[in-house]
């Protein structure tokens, strides 16, 4: 008589430890994939934030954000996104407050400092960059400070910054383009023209600096191009600068011919040159 009752013992026995593996399967496969969201999300939070479309890539953190606001990497997402998009404003308010959230870094500080000199507020920008901690000593900080620095004529401290920037990069040629058109604007020509030189040697395809250091010699009435790397197209273009330094200085005759140089070597038709020379014959001739 007792072969049934064990047996339905067995059968239950049997029923709930299926039951427990079956529970025990499915939160497994629940952990499995809550890992493989984790991982498409931040595959897709990366591609976002580099290749996507920057307004895109704006939308798509608002809407993740808003779902989940305590979340800091969303937060900076969006922010990040907001500056690629090149609306400053919004991505200021948005660093804003992604530094005052818990886990907030140095770095997000420095990123916020960064947008509210691209809004325009160097005033704030400053104070930001003063309330970081001194030991946070990275290439972004200390071209943003020399900024801060440029912007308020403190030229020695501008010169420091931008030095300790220098040595911070592998890839110095842009920042020495900034120290060298500080150079420019306090009018040394000389000092400018080196460093324009020097960020032409980092990276010769940045027209920026070739333009820059046009701009250099043309102050010092120096209307020779420089030995440096340039195709036909960019020869023509910095004749045409050239040709307005020298206007700008008064030598308008050198210009004139400094314009023609630049139609003739430029392959295509240059409107830009052209209309100038043509402005300048006409005050000639109504003169």
């Amino acid at each position: 008589m007792r072969h049934p009752i064990l047996f339905s013992a067995c059968i239950a026995g049997a029923m709930v430890l299926s039951a427990c593996e079956k529970k025990s399967g499915d939160a497994a496969v629940k952990r499995a994939f809550q890992d493989v969201n984790v991982v498409d999300e931040s595959n897709l939070n990366d591609v976002m934030l580099t290749v996507a479309d920057p307004n895109e890539a704006v939308a798509y953190f608002q809407r993740t954000s808003a779902s989940d606001p305590s979340r800091i990497d969303l937060q900076r997402g969006l922010a990040s996104s907001l500056v690629r998009a090149k609306r400053t404003t919004e991505a200021a308010a948005a660093y804003g407050k992604v530094v005052k959230m818990d886990g907030a870094t140095a770095d997000d500080q420095v990123d916020y400092a960064d947008a509210l000199i691209r809004s325009g507020d160097w005033a704030q920008a400053e104070k930001v960059l003063d309330g970081v901690p001194p030991t946070h000593e990275t290439f972004k900080r200390y071209r943003l400070e020399a900024m801060v620095a440029d912007s308020n004529q403190e030229w020695k401290k501008a010169d420091s910054f931008y030095e300790i920037a220098v040595g911070l990069t592998t890839q110095p040629a842009g920042v020495m383009n900034n120290w060298g058109y500080s150079k420019l604007t306090r009018g040394d020509y000389t000092g400018a023209e080196r460093l324009f030189g020097e960020a032409i040697r980092q990276d010769q395809t940045l027209f920026t600096a070739k333009n820059n250091m046009i701009l250099a010699r043309g102050a010092q009435r120096d209307y020779t191009l420089p030995v440096i790397p340039m195709d036909q197209i960019e020869r023509a273009q910095l004749l045409h600068t050239l040709a307005l330094s020298a206007i700008k200085q008064g030598d308008v005759e050198t210009g004139k011919g400094l314009l023609r140089d630049a139609i003739e070597t430029h392959p295509q038709h240059f409107e830009a040159a052209v209309r100038s020379l043509q402005a300048l014959e006409n005050n000639v001739s109504n003169g």
